[in-house]
């Protein structure tokens, strides 16, 4: 079969905007997030309370500002990547507010749907982190961290992403129960867990689909800047 080029620029775009869809159904679902956007959701959830204006995106990119320092400190090295990493944070974090805004004008709150929202968000989530990896341009830092320290350990990127949702997973539950009380789960729910043990693979399988159809090539000439 024949491949198609598919640019790394679309690539970049495609990958926020549809894992902004993704974590806006999956919230729209009410089975629990995407177990590496459960610390930034339970934040937004308990600051918002008295900062309206601190958004589910607003919560993401500063979270994701500690990422990146925590990866600094792991890589012991600071690279310009690094800080274009957080500029695609905060690009994800304004495309997510406006998803979240356009996903909660669908129709449907019955069980049923809640599923379909929460099945659709999962795919979207998994496809758009595949995505992203396949761009030179920075990822999220959640996902550079990722692509960065697996390399350094010489470790598989899909089982090191499994186990580091796992982690995000375990953050979640320890900020729900402090913010919320013992035994109130807010954002980490059934759906988390099931998603923080099928999301690496996803990711696996639409990787290697898209690798089996798509020939990723540059179209613009920013690769140097990366």
């Amino acid at each position: 079969m024949q491949k198609r080029v598919f640019s790394n620029e679309l690539a970049y775009v495609l990958g926020l905007i549809i894992m902004g869809l993704g974590n806006a159904c999956m919230e729209r679902a009410d089975f629990g997030m995407a177990m590496v956007v459960t610390p930034a959701y339970i934040l937004h959830l308990k600051i918002s309370q008295t900062l309206p204006w601190f958004t589910f995106g607003v919560s993401e990119y500063l979270l994701q500002g500690v990422v990146l320092l925590s990866l600094i400190l792991v890589m012991k090295r600071f690279k310009l990547s690094y800080l274009y990493s957080f500029l695609t944070a905060v690009l994800y974090g304004y495309t997510l507010d406006a998803a979240m805004l356009l996903v909660r004008l669908l129709p449907g709150h019955a069980f049923g749907h809640r599923l379909v929202f929460y099945a659709v968000g999962a795919l979207l989530c998994a496809m758009g982190v595949s995505l992203l990896f396949h761009t030179y341009i920075s990822p999220e830092a959640y996902e550079l961290f990722v692509k960065e320290v697996s390399g350094k350990l010489g470790m598989d990127i899909h089982r090191f992403k499994t186990l580091y949702d796992c982690l995000f997973c375990a953050i979640g539950i320890i900020l729900s129960f402090t913010f919320f009380g013992l035994w109130h789960f807010e954002g980490v729910k059934a759906g988390t867990i099931v998603f923080a043990l099928i999301n690496g693979s996803l990711i696996g399988l639409f990787s290697r689909l898209f690798e089996r159809w798509f020939f990723f090539q540059d179209t613009l000439p920013w690769r140097r800047y990366f």
